[in-house]
């Protein structure tokens, strides 16, 4: 995996910002993160306040207060492996087969990955596609669960 930006709001002292800096380099992402202190810049400060930590992936925001590695490293391996944040509302990826029925054992792979984790993405099957859509219904909003089984549906047998 390549080296993932990482820009980490902080402000000086910031005990939280020391440990969420600490887990992200726990993860086992290779990081390069950029440390900025929101109280240099009047904008960052009135944007985010007493919000710190504040992580940004490749110029996103991705988490605020706190991050364990696991999430951390969920977030980047699906961002990675290519899914999309659509409307911040959720995030997609459509895959391609040669046919309908590696089409459908994929889905059917995914289908059994979700019933593990108790969460469920939208699936839209065609001939040679599937497209799978994923947020956490009872918020309306992509959450940790989301970025774990898109990181989950990326290590099984015929993701691209």
């Amino acid at each position: 995996m390549d080296t993932v930006d990482v820009t980490l709001y902080t402000r000086n002292p910031c005990p939280l910002c020391d440990k969420a800096k600490a887990a992200i380099q726990a993860s086992g992402v290779p990081v390069r993160i950029t440390e900025v202190d929101i109280d240099r810049d009047p904008g960052l400060r009135e944007r985010y306040t007493n919000d710190i930590p504040v992580i940004h992936i490749a110029g996103r925001e991705a988490f605020r207060h706190r991050v364990d590695p696991a999430a951390f490293a969920d977030h980047v391996h699906a961002i990675a492996g290519g899914w999309r944040v659509v409307d911040e509302h959720h995030l997609e990826k459509e895959y391609t087969f040669p046919d309908f029925a590696q089409a459908l054992a994929f889905t059917n792979r995914v289908a059994a990955l979700a019933e593990e984790q108790n969460h469920h993405p939208d699936v839209h099957l065609a001939w040679g596609k599937v497209r799978l859509a994923l947020w956490s219904h009872d918020v309306s909003a992509i959450t940790k669960r989301d970025y774990r089984l898109a990181a989950a549906i990326g290590k099984l047998p015929g993701d691209k």
